[in-house]
């Protein structure tokens, strides 16, 4: 059974776990193969319990999900962090263990988001994609709009990156006709 709850300080090294084998399993070929195998599950336990730890610190807002008590997935979220004038909240990362993929766990998250988000008076939010990551896709289907595109750097490599967002996230946060359509497509 899934349960999704706010991450608290003993979830940090399950949530680093994910994090980081969902990098993997997703970024394989995307970015260099030494910035992947250099990735550190005790470095990232570390930022993420200062994070959960401190409630000012902008990664502080993390949900977790949970199947059979263990964790599988994660969502961080809050403040859009570059001034959007059209954007105040940000879905800064979402991460689920590709054995939990198309289980509508990731549609739930972003539904958890969108509600928490709403509760501050945040009624729009926007997420960072690689322009490359199929699973840009996942976006589009919960009515995310291309806003637009800049260049990173991850590993010494410079990438493409979009954004996308969702003017107005109450549908989204209700469920909204997106996701009963999507359901019935088994497409979330």
């Amino acid at each position: 059974m899934l349960n999704i709850h706010r991450a608290v300080l003993d979830d940090a090294a399950h949530i680093a776990q994910v994090h980081i084998a969902s990098w993997r399993e997703t970024y394989q070929g995307l970015v260099p193969d030494d910035f992947l195998n250099n990735l550190s599950v005790e470095r990232r336990t570390a930022q993420w319990a200062a994070s959960l730890l401190n409630p000012a610190d902008e990664y502080h807002n993390v949900l977790v999900a949970e199947v059979d008590q263990k964790i599988i997935g994660f969502a961080n979220f809050g403040n859009e962090r570059e001034n959007d004038a059209n954007y105040r909240g940000e879905l800064f990362a979402i991460y689920i263990l590709k054995s939990s993929h198309n289980k509508g766990i990731g549609r739930k998250l972003v539904h958890k988001v969108a509600q928490d988000l709403l509760t501050r008076q945040v009624e729009s939010m926007l997420v960072w994609v690689l322009a490359k990551n199929p699973a840009r896709r996942f976006y589009e289907r919960l009515g995310a709009k291309l806003l637009r595109e800049k260049q990173i750097e991850i590993g010494g490599v410079d990438l493409l990156e979009a954004a996308y967002g969702w003017a107005d996230i109450r549908q989204l946060a209700n469920g909204g006709e997106w996701a009963e359509n999507a359901r019935a497509a088994n497409q979330i």
